[in-house]
């Protein structure tokens, strides 16, 4: 439930709701959007309705039925829109395209990936991890410190922005310092402490999907992000486990399709971890593509054969650049227009 106070309601109305709801001992969540003050409880709690929409200083009661509520579109219908400046915007319209390696492995690595990326294409974000949170404890881990002052370094020279993943809350701060677009992974979507504290940012959060989540569960999620305060999350379909094992995960286009009617908030899918197959991420590319979605993450490499992390899935310059120029004319026939 979300209770929507008027702009001019005074602390003593939301002192008086903050009491009432602590009688019924019902936990209600303050949150500011767009400047207006609201109160959010669970969509469990049946109260007294009533008697919430007839108190002073109350513009309205959404009773919303679900437990994700603020990235709904029965709280909020308009798709958000998220301006980075440059060009880079998600949505209006646009497919943003963000690639680069899958982890930093070198000044020369990044510089020379970066520079193809911009000098071919403008492609004008550029995805790299730095602390790479990996299953295997024997697997690169990325260069942590020193990878993010590289990340800086292809920023200052190309002029890009940058997204990368932060992977717990100890280096947050560090990747914020740096990072344009902040990701969080598919491995950590159920940190809470590290949602909570992306809500306190104020670059955009792209939010991985859990690889075995519903879509309640992601949504919900979201709303962690968000009712902390921060507006920008950015979803992000990466595929499910499935129980074919030819494939790295199965990307849902279903349960995208669906998010998009269900949410608000800018969707934008990766094909590289969902496929795990280079030769084949293309084709997951441009099926995306076609539904119309506000983004890709896509890895290329100047060496895929000997990259340090998911080197299978790496595409390499020339197949990136086939892919761009297939993506194109798709975002063009579903009245997009390709950011790249």
């Amino acid at each position: 439930m979300i209770i929507k106070l008027n702009p001019g309601s005074t602390e003593a109305t939301l002192s008086q709701l903050t009491q009432w709801f602590a009688q019924q001992d019902v936990e209600a969540r303050q949150v500011t959007w767009e400047n207006q003050t609201l109160l959010v409880t669970s969509a469990k709690w049946k109260g007294d309705v009533d008697y919430l929409k007839q108190l002073d200083g109350v513009e309205s009661v959404v009773e919303m039925g679900t437990e994700y509520q603020l990235c709904t579109r029965k709280f909020q219908n308009q798709d958000t829109v998220i301006d980075l400046g440059d060009g880079v915007v998600f949505g209006r319209g646009l497919t943003v395209m963000m690639a680069g390696p899958c982890s930093v492995e070198s000044e020369d690595q990044v510089m020379r990936t970066a520079e193809f990326l911009r000098t071919k294409f403008d492609i004008k974000v550029f995805r790299a991890g730095a602390f790479k949170p990996r299953t295997s404890p024997y697997s690169f881990q990325g260069l942590a410190h020193e990878g993010l002052r590289l990340l800086e370094k292809v920023r200052d020279t190309f002029g890009m922005k940058i997204i990368t993943e932060v992977k717990d809350t100890t280096h947050l701060a560090e990747v914020a310092d740096v990072a344009d677009i902040i990701q969080v992974g598919t491995k950590s979507m159920y940190n809470f402490s590290l949602l909570a504290m992306c809500g306190e940012l104020k670059q955009p959060i792209v939010l991985k999907r859990g690889f075995m989540t519903t879509i309640k569960e992601f949504l919900q999620a979201a709303d962690f992000i968000l009712c902390n305060g921060n507006p920008k999350v950015i979803l992000c379909e990466r595929g499910i486990r499935s129980f074919e094992p030819q494939t790295r995960f199965c990307l849902d286009v279903c349960s995208a399709a669906l998010m998009k009617e269900l949410s608000h908030l800018p969707l934008v899918l990766d094909p590289s971890h969902a496929m795990g197959i280079a030769a084949q991420v293309p084709l997951v590319a441009q099926s995306a593509a076609a539904l119309g979605i506000d983004g890709l993450l896509v890895e290329t490499h100047p060496d895929p054969a000997n990259a340090k992390s998911d080197k299978e899935q790496a595409l390499s310059f020339e197949q990136f650049s086939q892919m761009v120029t297939v993506l194109d004319q798709i975002c063009t026939a579903v009245g997009r227009r390709l950011v790249a």
